[in-house]
């Protein structure tokens, strides 16, 4: 169900396709309350992507340099989800009834940042189950518990890139750009408030895997 056969593939890249060129028409009109929405769901499209191109054929040299890849911008894909705080911007409520008003334009712009952060978190997750079965294949390891541990291991990995996006304000690129303030910021970011902020991001892909999962069990189910 969950598989990258070529026709899941072009689903993905083409709802990623149309929403960004939608996005992007409507930054160039002026009529975009959220001008960062081109940009964080591209750089989340990245590593979605990337992992459409890793399978367990592949020459190991080519594996290690797309893998390594797909590490450095996968955090791009959870990282929207905190973008929901911009939702901030939007006042919903008349000041003198305090009821929700009725406003097109305002829920307009609500959908364009919640569908980029339900479809960017969603297929990255995806992306991430897909590049999991396929670490575990490659190593010949077929126990459940060694693709779940692989999971749990990518998920915290990327929760704490997320911390490092948002309050660091690192992006990828930055790492090859300057990397010995990189390091340095890295070495002095620990803390406990820190860790529950990565703990909550993990959490939030732990639930968006699991649901998969029990969808495509279910799934398989009704086929038997």
């Amino acid at each position: 169900m969950f598989s990258m056969n070529k026709k899941v593939q072009w689903i993905v890249r083409l709802l990623f396709i149309f929403y960004m060129l939608y996005i992007g028409g409507v930054i160039a009109s002026g009529k975009a309350l959220y001008n960062f929405l081109l940009l964080n769901t591209f750089l989340a499209y990245i590593p979605i992507e990337i992992g459409m191109h890793i399978n367990e054929k592949q020459p190991r040299w080519l594996f290690v340099i797309l893998f390594i890849l797909w590490l450095l911008f996968y955090p791009n894909a959870p990282y929207v989800l905190t973008d929901l705080f911009h939702l901030a911007k939007i006042n919903p409520y008349n000041t003198v009834t305090g009821l929700m008003v009725f406003k097109l334009r305002i829920w307009w712009h609500y959908g364009n940042l919640v569908f980029s952060a339900l479809m960017s978190s969603l297929f990255g997750v995806w992306s991430l189950s897909c590049v999991s079965k396929v670490i575990a294949k490659r190593l010949k390891k077929n126990s459940p518990f060694f693709e779940i541990s692989i999971v749990g291991i990518l998920i915290l990995a990327s929760s704490i890139g997320v911390y490092i996006g948002r309050f660091l304000r690192l992006h990828t690129v930055y790492l090859f750009m300057d990397p010995h303030s990189v390091i340095n910021d890295l070495i002095q970011m620990w803390n406990i408030r820190m860790l529950v902020f990565v703990i909550l991001i993990a959490v939030f892909q732990t639930l968006i895997w699991l649901t998969m999962n029990i969808y495509r069990s279910t799934f398989n189910k009704f086929e038997e």
